[in-house]
């Protein structure tokens, strides 16, 4: 597996396993919801600048004036959404840089997604299969 994506000291498998600690604490419970973001690198979502703050429970910057939501926000947001069990279809406003995109591709059948900043279009669709 790629270094990168698999990740080293703060963007660890370990760092990710602490996020999840900490989301369980915060009342998240849904066990899919919670082994998909332990699987997803959020790492690789934000520059490289800020990989080291990739698991925080914070906004980070993604240029253009937005942000990655919180994975707390990310959690509890996949985790209502998925309360009366599964979804064939989602549709996303505001891909940002994907990572909801990642989060939901892995537990809805077809997650349809749009972003209207060009740029951050281009750079999201690095990581969203079908493009």
């Amino acid at each position: 597996m790629n270094r990168r994506i698999q990740g080293i000291g703060m963007t660890s498998r370990r760092t990710r396993e602490r996020m999840i600690t900490r989301l369980i604490e915060q009342g998240i419970s849904n066990k899919q919801v919670l082994a998909v973001m332990a699987d997803t690198p959020r790492h690789i979502f934000v520059d490289e600048a800020l990989e080291t703050r990739a698991y925080e429970d914070t906004a980070l910057p993604i240029g253009h004036n937005q942000t990655i939501s919180q994975p707390y926000i990310v959690a509890k947001m996949t985790e209502l959404l998925l309360e009366n069990g599964p979804i064939r279809k989602v549709l996303e406003i505001g891909t940002g840089c994907g990572y909801q995109t990642a989060i939901l591709a892995k537990l809805v059948d077809q997650v349809y997604s749009v972003e209207r900043i060009a740029p951050l279009m281009k750079k999201s669709a690095r990581f969203i299969v079908g493009t």
